[in-house]
């Protein structure tokens, strides 16, 4: 919580001197007045405070300037499309999701999507196509431009949509300065342009030649919100992929490639773990019923931790919700039943990865960007059908059920052995329970609720890296721990043993982890090493710890890598730092012959005066993440495990083509 401001009260002789200066009229207007005194914060003049707030300051926006003002709000972050989850993916998902709406309804089995660069520095071009009924051609413009506009408050026109307040499409009008659309029905078209929202064209007319009907739109982010994007097609290709998964049946094609499935979760599920499976795949779909229709696909492997995919009318809620801890609780009372013992959540959950979708008519998301389902009513619908689905599935694959079951005795053996081994931890960290040797905190974490959001652990190494990042961090919301070098390389190690490690455990105890993720107490894990072959080698060994024993982490878009500028390229008049040689190239050739060029070895040459701005709103964070779950053991196993003659071969190969 901010510090409570101290105010003292005035006396009435106070009070009466104030009056009598006052009235008392100024002797000269050239004469040195004292500084005034003010409580304003700092940054902001009292002139700023005592600004007049009458009628004339109330403004009343349209609701498209509301979304270029407040863009937050309709779309969550900007960034520049090096996060999944930036603005510009979800610009493109919001009309993906209207052609996707029209499959739901029966009506088109394809979606065209292309996205390209354009000449303009920091844009590109995006278009796509469904195959539906297209937007009704004398409410074109509406359908695109006001908000609250559209066909899904129409339970008989869209009955499982994911939009539906109608704002979508419009926020993606508003926040491009090139957006076009056109409506096919029946051999008559309607196109509108807008820049920014504003309308600058439309028009109507027959086609002379016979085109399917649907719904084209092409748009432009805009530049000016989206600060030097850039489209990242993987994870673009991703996205396609969850779309087919989710829509058996639809085809989307994606700059020519061609994305299907024909089995929905399984297939979704299958690509994910590949013959990484101890037993097959459990499949279920249900009905359509008066509360929806659900489908799951699950099962377990070697890996620690768990692993889950949820959805809710075709969008990935990436946070969950209501329909995801109402399937691990189904999924439970499941097993439970069809084995008639009571076993714990802990042992059935250890090793599961599992997918689950669900149509509803009326979703309830807790925010625009639509992340985490708040519907608290199907909680029972869908735990009942999840564990009659699950125990069903068991009568039936007897062979599974029996591999199943080796898999939580295993998992209640693995535990039992593991409390042994973290109490024998607690008991060696209860001298610095109240201080963990190489934190230095922050005052908000995860579980503060807004303040918490931003909250950031570096891990760094040594005391000098972590030196400058102390003096210039925002202790509100970032905190820093620092290692003592190396960390042990726990490839293909019992999980017991990261326990027994004393820097890997104060680690956990500094991140929360030490008995589950739950308790994960800072939104971002960034890893800060330096910029050469010992720094990468110890970002390796931290991403193999993650990988290898919190994949949830990593996959739940917790964990990050900071870039800090490789050189200092000035002047007298001008500093510039770059991050790659082509910037350092660049910045000299701009700068001139007499720039000082400066190379950092190490983060701790940086001084906190200049780290300050690397670790601000300034910040470049590389988020971690996989493609599959199933190549996660074979990276960590080439490039951590055994010295093979591949690996020796590839490291020869590569060191050789750098030194040349």
């Amino acid at each position: 919580m901010p510090a409570k401001k101290t105010v003292k009260k005035s006396s009435a002789k106070t009070k009466t001197a104030a009056k009598k200066s006052a009235e008392k009229p100024a002797k000269s207007e050239s004469k040195p007045q004292p500084k005034a005194q003010s409580n304003a914060p700092a940054g902001k003049s009292a002139q700023s405070k005592s600004a007049v707030y009458d009628e004339s300051k109330i403004k009343t926006l349209s609701s498209l300037e509301h979304i270029r003002l407040r863009t937050g709000m309709y779309i969550g972050r900007l960034g520049d499309g090096s996060n999944p989850d930036d603005g510009i993916y979800v610009l493109l998902k919001e009309v993906i999701d209207n052609g996707v709406d029209e499959f739901i309804m029966g009506n088109g089995k394809l979606i065209e999507v292309a996205v390209k660069d354009i000449t303009k520095a920091g844009a590109a071009s995006v278009k796509i196509r469904d195959f539906g009924r297209g937007i009704p051609l004398g409410k074109l413009v509406e359908c695109v431009s006001v908000i609250n506009t559209g066909a899904k408050y129409n339970d008989d026109v869209f009955q499982f949509s994911v939009g539906l307040n109608g704002v979508g499409t419009k926020a993606v009008n508003a926040l491009s300065i090139y957006f076009r659309v056109v409506a096919v029905r029946n051999g008559e078209f309607a196109e509108a342009i807008f820049e920014r929202g504003t309308l600058k064209s439309q028009r109507k007319g027959k086609l002379k030649e016979k085109i399917k009907d649907g719904t084209l739109v092409e748009f432009t982010p805009d530049p000016e919100i989206f600060k030097n994007y850039a489209f990242n097609t993987e994870f673009i290709e991703k996205r396609m992929k969850n779309y087919a998964f989710l829509n058996a049946g639809l085809t989307l094609a994606f700059n020519g490639n061609k994305f299907v499935s024909n089995n929905g979760l399984y297939d979704l599920l299958f690509e994910e773990t590949g013959d990484d499976c101890l037993y097959p795949l459990g499949y279920y779909r249900g009905e359509h019923s008066a509360n929806g229709q659900i489908e799951i696909a699950f099962t377990h492997t070697n890996n620690y931790g768990e692993e889950y995919f949820s959805f809710v009318n075709g969008q990935y809620t990436s946070d969950g919700g209501t329909h995801l801890s109402a399937f691990k609780e189904g999924f439970l009372k499941g097993i439970q039943t069809f084995f008639k013992k009571d076993y714990k959540s802990e042992d059935v959950r250890e090793g599961t990865i599992a997918s689950i979708a669900i149509k509803l008519k009326n979703p309830v998301f807790e925010s625009q960007t639509k992340n985490k389902l708040g519907n608290s009513d199907i909680r029972a619908w869908v735990v009942q059908e999840v564990r009659n689905a699950v125990e069903d599935w068991l009568h039936k694959n007897p062979e599974a059920s029996k591999k199943l079951e080796q898999k939580i005795i295993a998992n209640e053996s693995l535990r039992t052995e593991l409390n042994a081994v973290k109490k024998e931890a607690r008991e060696a960290a209860k001298k610095i329970a109240l201080k963990i040797p190489k934190l230095k905190d922050c005052k908000f974490h995860l579980e503060d609720g807004e303040e918490g959001e931003e909250s950031t652990i570096f891990i760094t190494e040594g005391d000098s890296a972590a030196g400058s990042i102390v003096s210039s961090r925002d202790v509100m919301t970032q905190a820093i721990f620092a290692l003592r070098g190396k960390v042990e390389n726990v490839y293909g190690k019992k999980r017991a043993a990261i326990y027994k490690n004393e820097e890997l455990f104060n680690m956990m105890m500094a991140l929360g982890i030490d008995n589950d993720i739950e308790g994960l107490r800072y939104a971002k894990i960034v890893i800060a090493t330096d910029a050469d072959f010992d720094g990468f080698h110890i970002r390796n060994l931290l991403l193999t710890f993650f990988l290898s024993y919190f994949e949830e982490l990593v996959t739940a878009g917790h964990v990050y890598i900071l870039e800090t500028p490789l050189f200092r390229v000035r002047t007298k008049k001008e500093t510039r730092y770059c991050y790659t040689e082509k910037e350092r190239d660049e910045a000299s050739a701009a700068l001139g012959s007499s720039c000082e060029i400066t190379r950092f070895k190490g983060l701790g040459e940086i001084s906190p005066k200049e780290f300050g701005q690397f670790i601000g709103e300034d910040i470049r964070l590389v988020p971690v993440s996989v493609n599959t779950l199933k190549q996660v053991p074979q990276v960590l196993s080439f490039y951590m495990g055994k010295n093979t003659p591949e690996r020796r071969e590839y490291i020869m190969k590569n060191l050789i083509e750098d030194a040349g």
